[in-house]
């Protein structure tokens, strides 16, 4: 395969266009592909980031034998399909989160991919984000003890539009997804129960629209910890994301990124910079980085950070949160299994 990966994009909303940006900046890689629904207005687009190919046809970009990898950025319900044609077509696959709705199907896709023998990442991208790997490290060198308390605030800022909502899975499934997968990266053991509450605070469009806009959930881990995650929809000040790990030797913390650490104090107030206000500001390095390190698996050799199983995890982890705030019990994460229900 030489020292070079090609690569061909299924799906070119915002995510594809960002992962296009990130992979012209590895040396190593070659964007010949891009698929999508709808060309017209990518054309311009396309050409200025040296796109060879666009079609409406991801079939175009399986059936190229010059395309190593291919990047699932279509919506949800179509990943696990892409997944198992990919696989089936000797593709290594990168996969937005979440993997699919359904365990079961997740579970066919992940099938697939063992068969076929190639790689698969999915795209949890804060695992990668540098403050947040700096405390998996402090909690895996042993630094803080045995860990005790995971707590983890991820608030947005400013919920999404309404048809989004409707078709997004669920709060679970489309926010806390990545505080999910975060805490079992984080504590480095398996999540086996979740307890749910939540809430429509923020706005009543999207309690009309069956989903919920605030909510805690509490986890317990296979190692005894306990973790605690706050969601919402709305902060004003910004996106909110910050994590603690406490132990019995100590804790540590991320703050929020913000544009600078200047801190003004006068005799009116203390004041600093907000939080960075969006997803891409906030986690700009950790896309550059997730795919840096799936080009590095590849062309190395080595597993992948975020692999298929831990996005079946984070999944079933949702599913649990979702029954528990139907039922207002805590769930079993062994309660959610292959036959699980299909979300519609």
């Amino acid at each position: 395969m030489g020292m070079t990966l090609t690569v061909g994009v299924i799906g070119a909303g915002r995510i594809g266009k960002i992962h296009v940006d990130n992979l012209r900046g590895v040396s190593q890689v070659r964007v010949k592909s891009v698929s999508d629904v709808a060309i017209d207005h990518l054309e311009e687009w396309a050409k200025e980031k040296g796109v060879e190919v666009l079609t409406t046809n991801y079939q175009d970009i399986l059936n190229d034998s010059e395309i190593n990898a291919v990047f699932i950025c279509s919506p949800t319900t179509t990943h696990a399909n892409l997944i198992k044609e990919a696989a089936a077509a000797g593709k290594h696959v990168f996969c937005e989160k979440p993997v699919s709705f359904s365990v079961e199907e997740t579970e066919e896709a992940l099938a697939a991919v063992e068969k076929a023998g190639v790689k698969m990442q999915v795209g949890f991208n804060r695992r990668f984000d540098p403050n947040f790997r700096k405390i998996r490290e402090l909690v895996q060198t042993g630094e803080i003890g045995t860990p005790h308390i995971l707590r983890i605030t991820s608030r947005d800022p400013q919920p999404p539009g309404i048809d989004y909502i409707k078709t997004s899975g669920g709060l679970f499934m489309d926010m806390a997804i990545h505080d999910f997968d975060m805490a079992r990266y984080i504590m480095d053991s398996e999540v086996v129960e979740v307890f749910a509450n939540g809430a429509v605070l923020v706005d009543p469009n999207i309690g009309e629209a069956g989903d919920i806009d605030t909510a805690i959930i509490t986890l317990k881990f296979a190692n005894g910890a306990l973790g605690v995650i706050d969601n919402s929809r709305q902060a004003a000040y910004g996106y909110d994301q910050r994590l603690e790990v406490f132990g019995d030797k100590g804790s540590a913390q991320a703050d929020n990124n913000r544009a600078n650490t200047v801190e003004v104090s006068t005799a009116q107030h203390v004041a600093k910079e907000k939080p960075l206000y969006f997803f891409l500001e906030r986690y700009t390095q950790a896309y550059i980085d997730e795919v840096n390190e799936f080009v590095r698996s590849i062309l190395k050799n080595k597993p992948v950070i975020c692999s298929g199983v831990d996005g079946l995890q984070a999944e079933r982890i949702a599913k649990a949160a979702k029954k528990s705030l139907d039922t207002g019990a805590p769930v079993q994460l062994q309660s959610i299994e292959e036959s699980s229900a299909v979300i519609s």
